[in-house]
């Protein structure tokens, strides 16, 4: 329950260090069932500002819906934002782009991809977060898209729909994450402007905000923290926020990832907790998304398996969480446990220290494994065929080829 209107002004270089706060509200979404009319009804509601990062902006009718709200709402005064990335968006067309467009809706591409077979490995440094904070006080975080549950970019129509995980929050997180998309959207700017070599034409560099004004009410008892990641001051914080809380678990450990390609020292935290005793649940992809993934995670399988962690493959539909339940810790956001998240990505996560929200999550996720899920055996596992076997090999010195010549790698 709000106890009055609190707002505060931000120093625009203040840290994004993650701090856990109390006095919030959260709400978990599953999937876009829940998620896009939550994210439409706040955008119908904004009065001032409205701030979208998304990989994915699809044109059908979940990305329709949502376009023709920004658009509403630009036209009676709101300032509206959008960031797509490059790479999961790289070009906006069909009807979402004329609804933005005619709107004026403000819309700017991160990291645009200029050649789509460069051999540059910085083009993997993609935006993969899912952010939406609207009036400075209500935030979305999570991993859906702006792409519908029953579409998928490549493999077009799904009988059953995506799982997937977001949080609406309000409180005084809100602050952060609004600092956060206010930032990322003015270095994009400058990015985009300086590559379009604008300011040599006589046009001045954008002016950056001194400051930046959020709700920070609280809303609520509680306690949550927003961790990102960048390739700056936080490269590793998502993977290190994992590890402590693994570290530490002494019930369980339940992760849901749709794109599961562990380092070292993640299986050695996941293998050792199963050995104290910790029950350690991965609920995993079972349909074949990307063939090169699928096949180099199972390889990981066996060494999992033989020290007690148990496995759930996913098969109703395709798996897109990027969740956890540790102990009474939860985490929803848009990191997967992968190289390509953990050492290269933008990406945001909301750790959230409530057992009423983890007890939730955990019933969601039981619910999911229980009506879609499959159990991987270990005896089972090592007797999959030969052509598999080397399949799955092939896929992990591939993937593992990919992750060394990145530069990133480090002791991943």
């Amino acid at each position: 329950m709000s106890t009055g209107p609190s707002v505060v002004a931000t120093p625009w270089f203040e840290s994004l260090r993650p701090v856990m706060r109390g006095g919030h509200e959260v709400m978990m979404l599953e999937s876009g069932a829940e998620y896009f009319p939550a994210l439409a009804s706040a955008i119908d509601g904004a009065r001032t500002t409205i701030f979208i990062e998304t990989y994915i902006f699809a044109d059908d009718r979940s990305g329709r819906d949502i376009a023709a709200r920004m658009a509403a709402a630009a036209a009676r005064g709101v300032q509206v934002h959008v960031l797509v990335d490059g790479f999961g968006t790289p070009l906006l067309a069909g009807e979402v782009a004329s609804a933005l467009a005619a709107a004026g809706v403000a819309v700017e591409i991160f990291r645009a991809e200029r050649r789509r077979f460069a051999p540059d490995r910085n083009r993997l440094r993609r935006m993969h977060r899912k952010i939406a904070v609207i009036d400075a006080s209500t935030v979305f975080v999570g991993g859906i898209n702006l792409l519908d549950d029953y579409n998928d970019p490549n493999h077009g129509h799904l009988d059953s729909p995506r799982l997937d995980y977001a949080v609406r929050l309000r409180g005084p997180l809100a602050a952060l994450a609004h600092l956060a998309v206010q930032r990322l959207w003015w270095e994009t700017v400058i990015v985009n402007r300086s590559l379009r070599r604008g300011w040599r034409s006589g046009h001045q560099p954008p002016q950056l905000p001194e400051i930046v004004n959020s709700d920070v009410t609280h809303y609520g008892s509680t306690r949550a923290m927003l961790i990102l990641r960048d390739n700056f001051r936080f490269r590793r914080t998502i993977e290190r926020w994992y590890l402590r809380a693994i570290g530490h678990a002494r019930r369980e450990v339940l992760i849901a990832c749709a794109y599961f390609f562990p380092g070292v020292r993640m299986r050695r935290a996941l293998v050792l907790a199963a050995r104290r005793g910790v029950r350690v649940r991965l609920l995993l992809q079972g349909r074949v998304e990307y063939r090169l993934q699928h096949y180099a995670s199972q390889a990981l399988y066996d060494e999992l398996l033989h020290a007690g962690v148990e496995i759930v493959e996913y098969r109703k539909s395709f798996l897109h969480a990027k969740v956890a339940v540790i102990d009474d810790l939860a985490t929803v956001g848009s990191s997967n446990i992968d190289p390509f998240s953990l050492l290269l990505a933008r990406e945001a996560n909301v750790v959230v220290a409530d057992t009423g929200f983890a007890a939730e999550l955990r019933a969601r996720l039981g619910a999911a494994i229980a009506e879609g899920g499959k159990a991987v055996e270990l005896k089972h596992h090592r007797r999959r065929p030969w052509p598999v076997r080397i399949i799955n090999w092939f896929a992990f010195a591939i993937l593992r080829l990919g992750v060394s010549l990145s530069g990133v790698s480090g002791r991943y």
